[in-house]
């Protein structure tokens, strides 16, 4: 089976990403990352997902980017609540993490050259991208350009990164059912940015209005 590095965050994206890799034959390996987000629960959910759709390995990388602060992820600033979608819509919201995908995707290529494969999965998608410069098609293939002069093993022809983003051009309901279709078990799943102290989840951030919305949207239980 061809060897995959695919990034999990937990969130119901990153976690169809996985199993559509994974219904497509590869051998997968999950990274996730520990970087001082408020929503750490989520790598609870990584490792149930990892778990279910069994990977070869699941790998959780402490990397801290709540030092630099900056985002309403990993800083003292206030998760934005009860939005509509085109506040939604509008600019790049104060949640993006500054450099974020690169240093996961950084993270990932390292991996995949050490494990002598050519294939990242990551979940991004079109209702993403709209606010986040690091979810656009555009930035995938300027990376993917870049991946592939950056390291020894592609200089010296023995891989060839490809970055899928199967997900890229799906809406969160189109998502939903294609989770169904690919087996995932929703429960696993986690998508709040701003969770109480018992773990549950708001019900009034962005991640948690578009996956209302979405499930909402494609008449499917969010169980």
């Amino acid at each position: 089976m061809t060897k995959a590095v695919c990034l999990l965050s937990g969130g119901l994206d990153s976690s169809t990403c996985l199993a559509l890799a994974r219904r497509d034959g590869y051998s997968c390996y999950a990274l996730s990352f520990d970087y001082g987000q408020r929503h750490a629960i989520e790598l609870e959910a990584a490792a149930r997902v990892a778990a279910s759709l069994g990977v070869e390995r699941h790998l959780v990388a402490r990397i801290g980017l709540d030092a630099f602060g900056g985002s309403a992820l990993t800083d003292n600033i206030a998760v934005p609540k009860a939005r509509s979608a085109e506040e939604m819509g509008r600019g790049i919201p104060v949640t993006y993490v500054p450099a974020r995908n690169t240093i996961f995707l950084s993270f990932a290529l390292a991996w995949a050259e050490v494990l002598e494969c050519s294939d990242i999965f990551i979940g991004v998608n079109a209702l993403d991208y709209s606010g986040y410069p690091d979810c656009r098609p555009e930035y995938l293939e300027a990376y993917q350009r870049m991946a592939n002069l950056a390291t020894k093993a592609g200089v010296e022809g023995r891989t060839h990164v490809t970055i899928h983003a199967p997900l890229m051009h799906l809406n969160k309901a189109q998502i939903v059912k294609l989770a169904q279709e690919l087996g995932l078990e929703f429960s696993l799943t986690y998508s709040c940015y701003d969770p109480g102290a018992d773990g549950r989840p708001c019900g009034q951030c962005d991640a948690c209005l578009l996956r209302r919305k979405g499930f909402e949207e494609a008449g499917i239980e969010d169980r």
